[in-house]
């Protein structure tokens, strides 16, 4: 079943580094055309790529941020 979905642009404003080295370090998220209260998000700084290798982001990265919901989530506007 094909999902909803919008892709917005971003881009990574810093790198947070952990406060113990047991915590992942975070990626802020800068998101254009989200509400300015709450255009950064903050996501662990860890990726998959093609191989399946392990990489993260770097600073001042252009990204898509990628918003998915089922259908019967979802209703007509």
């Amino acid at each position: 079943m094909r999902k909803a979905k919008t892709k917005k642009a971003g881009r990574v404003q810093k790198i947070i580094r952990p406060l113990y080295p047991s915590q992942p370090e975070k990626a802020e998220i800068s998101v254009e055309g989200a509400d300015h209260l709450y255009r950064e998000i903050r996501i662990d700084n860890a990726m998959e790529d093609e191989n399946g290798k392990t990489v993260k982001l770097k600073e001042g990265a252009e990204v898509n941020v990628v918003i998915e919901a089922d259908k019967t989530d979802t209703t007509e506007k």
